[in-house]
């Protein structure tokens, strides 16, 4: 709700003072409570005279992909190596009761005049705090700092939302997995696939999933063929209700997990991700990809919609390699494709077409060679030639 605030007692009548936005979201019925305690090391110093006097603040995602306060931490006075008080906070106020959603924390040093400088963020989920003490809550104080994006998915009734089930025309979504797919789906030998969708609420009690059969089967989330998913994509938009935050990292650990039990060269897994480019656990992602880098898999993302894709382009890692927790991915898994590049405005759909499946395979070939390479797996030998019954080879020597 978005409200314009005016000052009565100005001068000038009717004149605006601003505009207030009020956004509500649906409670869960979570009840839990969390109890924890943090504590940080060889944090960056920020006072000219001292150290810093460093404080935490807690930030639960919403829907929409903004974010908002939900605690903050006590300020320890001038150390790079603080230990913060234990605190305790309603699991709900935290995530919402969603246990993927994404918590961010950032880091400052508490200045007497209220211009608190800048640490460095990261961002975690309850479902990794839930693990306690281990080498999975340590996290890297990251000091770059970049203004979230973010971009509604929109209702898919109504024109403006990239899910808008247009009755006469394909979305962009529908438009970008029929390209993309008829073009890797030869690749696979039964044409069935498992087909996921990530960020929405499910039937019947709406809990948020971020990894879901698009065909409402959790025993056989495959379809037949790509006109399959796009059948069941169309199907789920009726059923589910689209909702944030946007986690990458349930999916790629869902495909790792399959890949992780055929390590003997026999299957490589391709996951196809289309997205509008907006992300919600970054830091998680990357440690998926990171992982993932040692098993039979790569990922095609495919943006679709007019957004930046900034994030993508750093998973994608051609300039730089994806690293998590200062461990670099082992090789690169990650071919980034924008679909609005493909677009071709003259009409010319198989031109475009052409170029996009070029594209969009251009980095497959060299990363399965170099997974099987890296495992010292060759190739089976060739089967001998076909002969039809009572016919023999005749061999002439030159």
């Amino acid at each position: 709700i978005i409200k314009i605030l005016k000052n009565k007692t100005s001068r000038i009548p009717g004149k605006k003072c601003g505009t207030i936005i009020l956004t509500a979201e649906e409670l869960s019925n979570c009840r839990d409570s969390a109890t924890m305690q943090f504590c940080a090391n060889k944090l960056d110093k920020k006072d000219f005279f001292g150290k810093s006097d460093p404080f935490m603040v807690f930030y639960r995602s919403n829907e929409d992909g903004t974010f908002t306060i939900c605690h903050k931490t006590e300020v320890v006075k001038n150390t790079l190596n603080p230990v913060w008080q234990p605190f305790t906070i309603p699991v709900r106020a935290l995530c919402n009761g969603d246990y993927d959603r994404t918590i961010k924390v950032e880091v400052y040093d508490w200045d007497r005049d209220g211009s608190h400088d800048f640490i460095g963020d990261f961002t975690t989920s309850y479902r990794e705090l839930a693990r306690g003490q281990s080498q999975f809550n340590v996290y890297e104080v990251i000091p770059a700092f970049s203004p979230f994006k973010c971009v509604s998915r929109g209702n898919p009734s109504q024109s403006t939302s990239l899910h808008y089930m247009n009755p006469y025309q394909l979305n962009a979504y529908a438009m970008a997995l029929k390209a993309v797919g008829e073009i890797i789906q030869d690749y696979d030998s039964d044409k069935m696939f498992p087909a996921l969708g990530f960020g929405a609420k499910l039937p019947p009690d709406w809990r948020v999933s971020h990894e879901f059969p698009l065909n409402g089967n959790i025993e056989n989330p495959y379809c037949n063929g790509i006109e399959g998913i796009l059948e069941a994509y169309h199907q789920s938009l009726k059923t589910v209700q689209l909702y944030g935050p946007t986690n990458f990292a349930p999916v790629v650990n869902h495909v790792a997990r399959y890949a992780a039990a055929v390590q003997d060269g026999s299957q490589y897994f391709v996951l196809l991700i289309i997205t509008d480019g907006v992300i919600s656990d970054m830091a998680q992602t990357k440690e998926a990809i990171v992982n993932g880098a040692k098993l039979p898999m790569s990922i095609i993302i495919v943006g679709v919609g007019q957004a930046e894709f900034d994030a993508m382009v750093e998973l994608d890692g051609d300039d730089i390699r994806i690293s998590s927790r200062g461990k670099l991915a082992e090789r690169d898994i990650v071919q980034f494709v924008p679909f609005r590049d493909y677009m071709d405005r003259t009409g010319n759909h198989v031109l475009s077409m052409a170029r996009l499946a070029k594209d969009v395979l251009a980095e497959i070939p060299d990363q399965f060679i170099s997974y099987m390479k890296s495992r010292g797996i060759k190739p089976n030998p060739a089967p001998p030639p076909y002969t039809p019954p009572g016919h023999t080879h005749h061999h002439t020597q030159i």
